[in-house]
């Protein structure tokens, strides 16, 4: 057999080869299942502590279908359901939050996601305090994405984190997300929180994340505006919960 005989038959082998085991490879997953644990030097939701401005500790799980469709449980410690009276009478130290919706493309660069977020306070007594409610809290919410550009409006269908006569309120938020490449990644958010019968605002924060293998490490800097005076709860002393401030996160997916 000459050279260019050994050749061709050694292509036609090679392609052979490719083609058993394109046709061997196993099928992508109809789901995906993650899970996350994550520490943060102070959890600011919305731009406000709900940790008293320490160290939380929060951890979650993922469900996602092929078709979209997903599901999932997040939960963090807190501390501002106690923090709420002085001397301390309420309780309620884990906030459990349970989200579902389902997600998809518009158009190339286009996506959507639409759901709904419950907030649960397990164990609280909130509603025992004279001038709250239930923190209980449920929201639906729409986002579309444009790029690397998210909006997103979230409307509360109760009463929204323990304030009285505050359903149909509303936030209106405005994320990216920038690809620095290496792991590196900026992400700038501003969103105006709508509180009826209640204090609204306008929070903020800049973000840069370092993603090694799954575990991210971010650097943020966060805070609010138009609360006018120190936003402080009577058991958190004379700390401003949403005054600005830098924040530590670290995060492992797997």
């Amino acid at each position: 057999m000459n050279s260019a005989a050994k050749k061709s038959m050694l292509v036609m082998v090679l392609a052979l080869a490719g083609s058993a085991f394109a046709q061997t490879a196993a099928p992508a997953p109809d789901y995906t299942l993650s899970y996350n644990v994550g520490a943060t030097s102070d959890y600011r939701y919305r731009g406000i502590s709900q940790s008293g401005k320490k160290p939380a500790l929060n951890g979650g799980i993922d469900y996602a279908h092929k078709s979209g469709f997903y599901l999932g449980t997040w939960a963090s410690t807190i501390t501002w359901i106690k923090d709420s009276t002085s001397p301390s009478t309420t309780k309620g130290p884990i906030e459990i939050d349970f989200y579902g919706g389902y997600k998809g493309s518009l158009a190339e660069g286009v996506g959507y996601d639409v759901g709904g977020l419950y907030y649960w306070y397990a164990g609280n007594n909130m509603k025992k305090t004279a001038g709250f409610v239930s923190p209980n809290t449920f929201e639906l919410y729409g986002a579309l994405t444009f790029g690397v550009v998210t909006a997103k409006y979230s409307h509360a269908t109760t009463n929204l984190f323990g304030t009285a006569n505050s359903k149909n309120s509303g936030y209106l938020d405005l994320s990216a997300n920038f690809d620095l490449g290496s792991g590196w990644s900026i992400v700038p958010h501003i969103g105006a929180q709508k509180i009826k019968n209640g204090n609204s605002y306008t929070d903020y924060s800049l973000a840069v994340n370092k993603d090694i293998d799954g575990l991210v490490i971010s650097l943020a800097a966060v805070g609010t505006n138009g609360l006018g005076a120190p936003y402080t709860l009577p058991g958190s002393g004379t700390r401003d919960l949403a005054k600005d401030g830098l924040v530590l996160s670290i995060k492992k997916t797997f």
